[in-house]
This record gives structure tokens, C-alpha cells and sequence, in this order.
């Protein structure tokens, strides 16, 4: 569960709105699951399909979080033109199982909002066997 006051929601819709058709992006921070802080952010891609931030802005946020005794909640992106749902491009860049990622989609002039929680598995791990070792005459 994720805690969002309604003044945070409102701001983090608003962003959405004034930058389509571009995604807008940035984070939410706070404490215990309650989000208390609204970082909006630049999406230096400019595009209706995806986001990135800009890594000065991205350390900067991270810093004055830490600053202000938050950690980082939620990743938040909008979607102007599609559903709220994770896109195969949103699964293939989220990497930290840590956040909660928001979409804010504003299909049909309709504001709707959901978040997830991703666990990909990692694709540099390999499965380890354990055997027994059988010796021939008591070497090995």
C-alpha cells in the first residue's frame, strides 16, 4: 500500500496534464509507505512514448531527499495517449523492486491512475547446482 495525500495526486495530475502529449515524469518521497514529497522532473526524451531523466536533476532529487530524511517511494511517469498499465518499454528500464512505479494515463480526457510493483528476474543469474563428489579410491 501506498499513501498519497490528495494534494500530492492533484499536483502529480496537474504536471501530467500541462506537459501533454509528452510523458511527464519525476518521483515521490516520504516515509512508512506515505508519500510526503512531490518531485517533478524533466523528461529530457520530450516524447509521448517514453521518458528519461536528466541525470543532474536525477541526482539532485535523490540528494534533497536523503537531505530531508525521505526515501525515494515511487517513480511516477504519464501515459497521454494510453492506458495505465506497464508498457513492454516501462518493464525493460525498470530495474529497482524498490519503488512503486505510478502511470498517470490521460486516455480519453479520463484521468486514471495505478501503480506497480516490478520483480524482474535477474538476467545475469545462473542456477547453481550442489552435487556430491565421487572419489575413486579415497582421492578425488
Amino acid at each position: 500500500e501506498l499513501i498519497i495525500p490528495n494534494n500530492i495526486y492533484q499536483d502529480m495530475v496537474q504536471h501530467a496534464k500541462s506537459l501533454a502529449p509528452i510523458e511527464s515524469c519525476g518521483y515521490l518521497a516520504g516515509k512508512d509507505n506515505k508519500i510526503e514529497k512531490f518531485y517533478p522532473m524533466t523528461n529530457v526524451d520530450n516524447s509521448h512514448e517514453h521518458f528519461s531523466f536528466d541525470p543532474k536533476e536525477q541526482f539532485a532529487v535523490v540528494k534533497q531527499a536523503r537531505n530531508d530524511g525521505h526515501k525515494l517511494l515511487s517513480v511516477y511517469h504519464s501515459h497521454p495517449e494510453s492506458p495505465a498499465r506497464l508498457s513492454e518499454e516501462d518493464i525493460k528500464l525498470f530495474n529497482d523492486p524498490e519503488p512503486v512505479y505510478i502511470i498517470v494515463s490521460l486516455l480519453n480526457d479520463t484521468v486514471e491512475t495505478k501503480g506497480f510493483k516490478l520483480n524482474k528476474p535477474n538476467e545475469n543469474e545462473i542456477e547453481i547446482k550442489q552435487v556430491e563428489l565421487i572419489t575413486q579410491g579415497g582421492q578425488l
